[in-house]
């Protein structure tokens, strides 16, 4: 299983390089977070009124070729046991970015994402850079 940090959404909404699009072709493998969903819905209400129609149509035809899963008990466990870890060891990674490799760990995807150097920070997450 894929799943895509936010940042390589964004990556492959602006920028459609014909490499990542061309995994798109096999989409049942290719899934987001709904924390990642979250975010890209929140970088939609931040857009100026005058793009905010049309970046929502790409954001909406962008979704429909990609499966959203949901936060789940598996999920919630991984974060706290990565959480734990990390602050024990002294480790700094951002809450968004914590809940959406621990979602990652709990699905046992492979994360894609451009944001590496903070990612490799949690231990036994597959990491994938498509950019």
């Amino acid at each position: 299983m894929i799943m895509l940090d936010t940042n390589i959404c964004i990556y492959v909404l602006k920028e459609r390089p014909i490499t990542a699009l061309k995994t798109f072709e096999d989409t049942d493998n290719i899934h987001i977070s709904s924390i990642v969903y979250a975010e890209l819905w929140s970088g939609i209400e931040k857009s100026p009124l005058k793009i905010k129609g049309e970046r929502k149509e790409e954001l909406l035809e962008f979704l429909s070729l990609i499966t959203i899963q949901s936060w789940d008990e598996s999920a919630g466990r991984e974060y706290a046991k990565q959480h734990t870890y990390l602050k024990k060891n002294g480790i700094m990674i951002g809450n968004m970015d914590l809940l959406i490799a621990s979602h990652a760990r709990s699905l046992k995807a492979t994360l894609i994402t451009n944001n590496v150097h903070d990612f490799e920070r949690v231990e036994g997450l597959k990491i994938e850079n498509w950019a």
